[in-house]
């Protein structure tokens, strides 16, 4: 139970104590703001067992501002924040728009996409994913043979939109890992030229300054506009760009 300054009637002082001199009052420092975000940053100990890598990559999604963001304001990760930057410059999704999200776990896409106005999202990943909305979710690995097939008889009819966030596992090999990246990223384009109405657009993730030339020379002949982009919500250290094509074009 706390007492004023007045009721406080100072104790006689024992031998060997402190002298009964009035203390100093301590005021708190105040804080500097442009080192805020630096002064915030918090460390990992490394664990028995634990890799430094582990380490490191929890470090950096305790202190990254996307994912305190992303947990703020309800979204399933920080990956959301990349779909809004890509929809604000290219325009990407419009309202009732029929979208699907090929690696769409755990379902940040699909909601901002849902928030955008899309009245339908069908998404697939390999990794189950938890209910959102009125969005349709498989479970299954989008290179399975039968995944194309089972989309388009989920979809109903041609899609506005394509959405691509598929990474293939690493093998810590760079020739190999960039080799299985490129083949997604074919199957997912091979995907929407088969689905997309026309006028429609096309999103994919790619790594190591993009596309392949061969595929990038078939989906400058299939759209209008073809762009890579880096959304700011995209790590810097990260290789991952994002490559945007939009406008359709009907098959001749």
């Amino acid at each position: 139970m706390g007492c004023s300054m007045t009721d406080y009637e100072p104790k006689k002082r024992m031998s060997g104590g402190k002298p009964d001199t009035e203390k100093r009052e301590r005021k708190t420092k105040s804080i500097d703001v442009t080192n805020a975000t630096r002064m915030m940053t918090r460390k990992v100990k490394t664990a028995r067992g634990r890799k430094i890598s582990s380490k490191l990559w929890i470090e950096r999604q305790i202190n990254d501002p996307y994912v305190k963001e992303a947990k703020i304001k309800g979204y399933r990760s920080r990956a959301a924040f990349k779909l809004l930057e890509l929809n604000k410059k290219f325009n990407l999704i419009q309202k009732d728009a029929l979208v699907v999200d090929l690696g769409c776990a755990p379902g940040g896409w699909v909601q901002i996409a849902l928030k955008l106005g899309a009245y339908r999202v069908v998404g697939i990943d390999l990794l189950s994913v938890e209910p959102i909305g009125s969005a349709d979710m498989i479970e299954m690995d989008f290179m399975n043979k039968d995944a194309p097939d089972i989309l388009k008889k989920k979809l109903g009819r041609q899609p506005d939109i394509v959405l691509s966030d598929l990474a293939a596992n690493t093998t810590g090999h760079r020739q190999t890992d960039h080799l299985k990246t490129v083949s997604l990223v074919e199957s997912a384009a091979e995907f929407a030229m088969e689905v997309l109405k026309p006028g429609g657009s096309f999103v994919t993730k790619v790594f190591q300054g993009g596309a392949e030339e061969k595929l990038l020379n078939i989906l400058k002949k299939s759209f209008k506009t073809v762009k890579h982009a880096k959304p700011k919500s995209s790590r810097s250290g990260s290789p991952e760009m994002y490559l945007v094509a939009k406008g359709f074009l009907i098959k001749k």
